[in-house]
């Protein structure tokens, strides 16, 4: 059984209201920028990044996904995706933050009603709320219990992305009485909202993520988006395509640490310096080995953001299906993601490692901070293994079975 060819598209880019793709890659691009200047001092401090938030608030980054009608940019998802690449080139943890952003604040429109969703878009927009999300699979879900005029929610989560800036969660829980999986809405300064940011992880230091203990926390009927299953036959194939579209996330940011460390290193080995330290030592830019290697990183990253594409076409081809995607249609969506998953996966933490022997014995120095796109890297892919994507993708192509239906961790 073979993965189909990517199904027409949706709405051409003239045809979406808002400033339009040219100008929100510009804003990324300069956003990047910004953020390139000062990535090693912000990661080494590890302080949890307010300053990068207000960077993005700023920029309209917050609220691209967001309809133009409900105040926001009116970008579709393959810009966003974008966007991401460019943000996690040139600080992965700031991507990792803000496509986590993208997915959750999106996620209203997946499990909402359009009422719901709606209402969480606007105010989302004109109160520029910056979302945190935790909706990983392999750990106890939250429980949800009722209680007069609404909800408790109690649990705790092990790590939730953005929880440290974020204004809004978008969290998986349970209703304790039926067990029913549903996707909550939850502000982090209610009561009952214990974080706990001790974990101090080697890398993606600047995701704002955290554990999280949430103990009798206050839900109103309103904070509760919609059920949230765990088996694709128990929802229509357009909200299945959750899980893809988030994934997809994660497949863009690991392309953005490959494609950045391999500038870093190329620049550092045509310069013979880093643009922040003028007086280190010229490289070794024509040396064989050094060319070899920097082809086939440059190989290996081509590759996968080819199959990236591939990837984004067919869910940019269901998304604009909508209630008409059966299925089958959207495993074959599915398993394309997981396949552009398992190669971005394998190329970040091939260039992030080898790009080191590209600079050579001069980018151990703390000071030039290569070593964090090698933590980040790995941190995040310790986060979205591959393994199980891959035997996802063996068990399609042999047997024809259908991929189980996952968000992202």
């Amino acid at each position: 059984m073979g993965v189909a060819t990517a199904p027409s598209g949706p709405a051409a880019e003239s045809d979406l209201p808002g400033p339009g793709r040219a100008h929100w890659l510009r804003v990324a691009h300069e956003a990047a920028d910004d953020l390139a200047t000062d990535a090693v001092a912000r990661e080494q401090a590890g302080k949890a990044p307010f300053d990068e938030v207000s960077r993005l608030r700023e920029a309209g980054l917050l609220t691209l996904l967001i309809p133009a009608g409900s105040g926001g940019g009116g970008a579709d998802w393959a810009t966003a995706y974008a966007v991401v690449r460019e943000i996690g080139a040139a600080d992965g943890a700031i991507g990792q933050l803000l496509g986590c952003h993208y997915f959750a604040s999106w996620s209203a429109g997946f499990f909402a009603e359009p009422a719901v969703a709606a209402r969480v878009e606007q105010r989302s927009a004109a109160e520029q709320w910056c979302w945190g999300a935790g909706f990983a699979p392999r750990e106890p879900p939250l429980t949800l219990a009722r209680k007069a005029g609404g909800h408790v929610l109690d649990g705790r989560q092990s790590y939730t992305t953005g929880v440290l800036v974020a204004d809004r969660l978008a969290v998986r829980a349970v209703r304790a009485d039926t067990g029913e999986p549903l996707a909550v809405v939850v502000d982090p300064a209610r009561p009952g909202v214990r974080i706990d940011d001790a974990a101090d992880p080697f890398g993606q230091r600047l995701a704002a993520g955290a554990s999280v203990e949430f103990d009798a926390v206050p839900v109103t009927p309103d904070d509760v988006l919609g059920p949230l299953p765990v088996d694709e036959d128990m929802l229509s194939p357009l909200a299945a395509l959750a899980a893809p579209v988030g994934r997809l996330v994660s497949v863009q940011l690991l392309l953005g640490m490959a494609e950045g460390v391999l500038a870093e290193a190329r620049e550092y080995s045509r310069t013979g310096h880093a643009p922040w330290h003028p007086a280190w030592p010229v490289g070794t830019p024509h040396d064989p080995q050094v060319l070899t290697a920097y082809g086939e990183l440059t190989v290996l990253t081509r590759s996968a953001a080819a199959l990236a594409d591939q990837a984004l076409d067919a869910v940019r081809g269901g998304l604009a299906r909508g209630e008409d995607l059966a299925h089958d249609a959207y495993a074959e969506i599915s398993v394309l993601v997981a396949m552009a998953e398992a190669a971005a996966s394998r190329a970040a933490q091939e260039c992030t490692t080898r790009a080191l022997d590209i600079v050579g014995t001069r980018c151990v120095s703390a000071r030039l901070g290569f070593d964090r796109f090698w933590r980040n890297a790995r941190t995040h892919t310790l986060y979205e293994p591959v393994a199980h994507r891959l035997r996802e993708i063996g068990d399609y192509h042999l047997n024809g079975a259908h991929p189980p239906f996952g968000l992202p961790a």
